[in-house]
């Protein structure tokens, strides 16, 4: 390997998130190709790779970047905007009154801006990788293609897909499928084992997709080797309309027409029983937990201490709400301690969440070890401004992340071998002049909202 092209990022608290190797003081991780040479003590890589840039972390912590496992970036130009009506009464309400009329009004523009902007506030709270989860009723064609560009810009690993429904006619939803598979065919050629893009099937939720529907998308997700992302029992009004028109559960209803499995991010799952839990443990499905999005829309909150207790792989995203994953961690806490009324409780689930759950997830999709510093791991690795008031020992350092870490603390993001943030500036990206387009193309979409 030539260690000339090598990029070394030393001298801090690096937190490795390897059970074998948790963390080393004065630590240093080598990077190259993409992906992490080796991680050890400062001195002994300096020693070992001479002709290395260093960036030298100054005492701060080095941990590998976070990962996002269920985001929707199109929401972005929702940020400050009024409804003008009444308030929504419940989770129906807000879609109808909120969310789908915003998405049928998007242009390819605005799906870009959307996502370039929400991009670099990942960025610049430390999430590296994410799963987008699209929509764009009225501007369907391209537009992964044009999310894609968005992450080609920024560096940002991302895993996209096109939201399947039938609420907007057969026509969109024709279309829909076929963005998926277009965009899904496209990440599968490009062939390298390395590549910052990848795809799953998207589909909306049970309520709003019919048999039909659900049985083309699986044909198509067949074919590529594709699994899906896919809103589930998020409201009781998902599982009350499917009792209603298939006689069964929502995860009973997925089980059986082969949506779930191991490919599968299962997002939500607030409404889920005993039986659809095993149905989820058995099939190797990924749940994914968004505790700011159910506690905003008062969907209830998802059992996942009880899914996580019974096998179940429960990562955590924040459904478009923030783009701070340190943030979503803290209140994932929270509101575990609030639900089941234990102040011990979730000490372990909601890291366990984060930095394994959602580094499994990852890994699978992009096919290379992602959220470990470990030799041979994607090279996505973050500093953050945090120096410790109190000793820092393997045995607490989740209490120093969830107590004194927040995203704003992220100094410089390296995703892929390639910094993209570096002491809180992104030189690549004139951000003064995209927030000036992107204000512009929001002032547009809420005029036609």
């Amino acid at each position: 390997m030539d260690t000339s092209s090598q990029l070394l990022v030393g001298n801090g608290w690096l937190i490795t998130q390897d059970d074998q190797n948790p963390l080393v003081e004065n630590g240093c991780v080598a990077l190259g190709n993409g992906l992490i040479a080796e991680v050890g003590a400062t001195a002994a890589l300096r020693s070992r790779y001479p002709q290395a840039e260093f960036l030298d972390a100054r005492g701060r912590l080095i941990m590998p970047g976070l990962i996002n496992a269920h985001m929707h970036l199109y929401s972005t130009f929702a940020r400050g905007m009024a409804l003008n009506d009444a308030p929504p009464r419940d989770f129906n309400e807000i879609l109808e009154r909120l969310w789908w009329r915003l998405d049928r009004v998007l242009t390819l523009e605005d799906v870009y801006l959307s996502a370039l902007v929400e991009m670099i506030e990942c960025i610049r709270n430390g999430t590296t990788t994410i799963f987008d989860h699209h929509s764009s009723p009225g501007a369907v064609r391209g537009s992964l293609f044009r999310i894609a560009e968005a992450a080609r810009l920024t560096g940002l690993r991302s895993c996209l897909c096109y939201e399947v429904t039938d609420r907007d006619g057969a026509e969109v939803a024709d279309e829909s499928i076929q963005e998926n598979h277009e965009f899904l065919a496209s990440c599968r050629d490009s062939g390298s084992r390395q590549s910052l893009l990848r795809g799953l099937f998207g589909l909306h939720a049970s309520f709003t997709v019919c048999d039909r529907t659900l049985a083309r998308s699986k044909r198509v997700a067949e074919e590529l080797g594709a699994g899906f992302h896919v809103h589930v029992a998020e409201a009781q009004s998902d599982v009350e309309a499917c009792r209603h028109e298939h006689g069964k559960r929502v995860v009973e209803r997925f089980h059986e027409l082969g949506i779930l499995g191991e490919k599968t991010i299962a997002a939500h799952c607030v409404h889920v029983i005993d039986r659809e839990i095993d149905l989820l443990e058995s099939s190797r499905t990924s749940v994914v937990h968004n505790p700011e999005s159910n506690m905003g829309n008062a969907v209830g909150c998802a059992p996942v201490l009880k899914m996580m207790n019974r096998g179940v792989r429960v990562g955590l995203g924040s459904d478009g709400y923030t783009a701070d994953m340190f943030e979503s961690l803290k209140v994932a806490n929270l509101l575990a301690k609030h639900q089941s009324g234990q102040p011990g409780a979730a000490w372990v689930e909601p890291p366990a969440m984060l930095f394994r759950q959602n580094a499994e997830t990852a890994t699978a999709c992009f096919g290379i070890p992602v959220g470990r510093l470990i030799s041979g791991a994607a090279a996505d690795v973050i500093v953050v401004d945090y120096n410790p008031p109190t000793p820092l020992v393997a045995s607490n350092i989740m209490g120093h992340i969830l107590f004194g870490v927040s995203g704003r603390s992220v100094q410089t993001t390296i995703i892929g071998g390639r910094i993209v943030m570096r002491d809180r500036e992104i030189p690549h990206i004139d951000e003064g002049a995209l927030m000036a387009r992107a204000r512009a193309a929001a002032q547009g979409m809420w005029a036609r909202f």
